[in-house]
């Protein structure tokens, strides 16, 4: 059956693509397809430095784009951060309120519920099951060595695949990053 907008145009059937679009097309795609084969892949680098929902739940997810999106990514754990990457710290995560209204006692705990509360109604996922995604995602989890020395912590305490490195390891990878974010 002709194609009825050909048919208005007096023609009985669709033109076949040129030849040489065709083959351009396919040459653009096969020379993409090599360089990003071997092009280096540009990285990100996230410092988590608060253990709160309103602190982890940024790194987490620009980690998990940037990842998704082709770079290479890592989020650096410092300071109380680094409770994240501990083993079941990342279920303790909580919301605190800011200004006066975060000083008041109990009201953390029901600033986290109304927070899981939204955060599950908006079906985002939940803190453990974003590091689930990040780690299955490619997203590599670095801790700071100091941070770990100061708080005493033991590496067999940390989340399963997470790599420890100084300082100085880490301002060698951020300084060639293409996206170096502190949130």
């Amino acid at each position: 059956m002709a194609d009825p907008v050909c048919r208005r145009r007096g023609r009985s059937h669709r033109q076949p693509l040129p030849g040489n679009l065709i083959n351009k097309f396919s040459n653009d795609l096969k020379e993409k397809t090599i360089m990003t084969l071997t092009a280096p892949k540009e990285t990100a680098a996230f410092i988590c430095s608060r253990d709160t929902l309103d602190g982890a739940y940024p790194p987490l997810i620009l980690a998990i784009n940037a990842a998704r999106a082709g770079m290479e990514a890592k989020v650096f754990f410092t300071f109380m951060g680094i409770n994240l990457a501990c083993k079941g710290g990342i279920e303790k995560a909580r919301f605190i309120p800011p200004g006066v209204m975060g000083a008041v006692p109990g009201m953390s705990a029901i600033a986290t519920g109304m927070m899981k509360k939204k955060i599950d109604k908006a079906q985002i996922p939940s803190l453990p099951e974003l590091m689930e995604m990040a780690q299955l995602g490619g997203v590599e989890m670095i801790v700071c060595k100091m941070t770990i020395d100061m708080m005493e912590l033991d590496e067999d305490e940390l989340v399963e695949g997470s790599v420890v490195w100084t300082a100085e390891e880490f301002i060698k990878y951020a300084k060639d990053c293409k996206i170096c974010m502190f949130i």
